[in-house]
């Protein structure tokens, strides 16, 4: 089993409002001006909130070849090469760099191509060269991994909450399913009728992006509406550390295991369903507000 990688050692667009909030409250806060992806030009393979087999996506993975940039100014806080047998530090990340940014922000850019990465002065400016992308690592491909840590506040943030791409595409909704107390897993849009109780709502969701040819990502948000009330939302703005169990926004903090053991999909919400005529709809929304929605409409005996 894989372990989270570390440097502490070892209505449509309701989702607009928050990540506006958030970010204004960010920024103020820190005094920093939005970032740059450290790779403009590769290509997103993995996003943050993406179920890698069972297991959260804690930054954006990219593949590319050429130079890594820092994404905003700040201080060198570490730098190691895998080569450098000395260290403790988790192997995960191969060869990487660690920038810190005032007020608890670091940025981490890893599995850099070991020998590329230059020694580094204390301050590194917004676009400096921090090395060539790369295989080192857990990594089987030429790229980089992109994360940003809170330390304040022990949590991973989206890096596509201050760094956005265009998007005009909305996500996609494969499948919804409904699992009841027995464990049974039960299609909506063949269900004519359901038993009253205690049903998980699982969503297999990704965005599209821009192409039907760029790798699938995961969504920003997915919202639950029950008889035309929000009744549960997954969202994927930070991920927590917590009790040494790292934890997920489901209506509260939530153990990713929990929402992301049922690969590939996402289990978003638990709902109780009452007798009479019942409507369920599933919002799915990227980062640039772009949704789709699919509703069942069933009867609750």
């Amino acid at each position: 089993m894989k372990p989270y990688p570390s440097i502490m050692g070892t209505f449509k667009n309701p989702a607009w409002v928050f990540r506006a909030s958030f970010v204004l409250f960010f920024f103020l806060g820190s005094g920093l001006f939005p970032m740059d992806w450290p790779s403009p030009t590769g290509i997103i393979t993995r996003n943050f909130g993406w179920n890698d087999e069972g297991l959260p996506h804690l930054g954006v993975s990219f593949v590319n070849s050429g130079p890594i940039s820092a994404a905003a100014e700040g201080e060198l806080l570490f730098q190691r090469r895998e080569s450098d047998r000395a260290s403790r530090l988790p192997s995960p990340l191969g060869s990487w760099t660690a920038l810190d940014h005032g007020d608890g922000l670091i940025s981490i850019y890893s599995r850099f191509d070991d020998g590329s990465a230059p020694r580094l002065s204390e301050r590194i400016g917004r676009g400096a060269f921090l090395g060539e992308s790369g295989i080192s690592g857990w990594s089987s491909q030429n790229g980089i991994y992109f994360q940003l840590f809170d330390r304040r506040e022990r949590r991973w943030i989206n890096p596509s909450m201050i760094v956005t791409s265009p998007d005009t595409r909305p996500p996609l909704i494969h499948s919804v399913r409904l699992r009841n107390s027995n464990g049974q897993i039960i299609d909506p849009a063949a269900a004519g009728s359901l038993s009253q109780g205690l049903y998980v709502i699982i969503v297999n969701a990704n965005d599209t992006r821009l192409s039907p040819a760029d790798p699938p990502l995961a969504p920003y948000r997915i919202i639950c509406i029950l008889n035309g009330s929000e009744a549960g939302s997954l969202n994927f703005e930070t991920y927590s550390a917590r009790d040494g169990s790292l934890m997920v926004n489901r209506n509260g903090l939530v153990p990713v295991r929990q929402i992301f053991t049922p690969f590939p999909a996402y289990e978003i919400a638990e709902l109780w369903f009452s007798r009479g005529q019942t409507t369920l709809e599933i919002i799915a929304l990227d980062i640039n507000g772009n949704s789709r929605n699919i509703i069942y409409r069933f009867m609750v005996e």
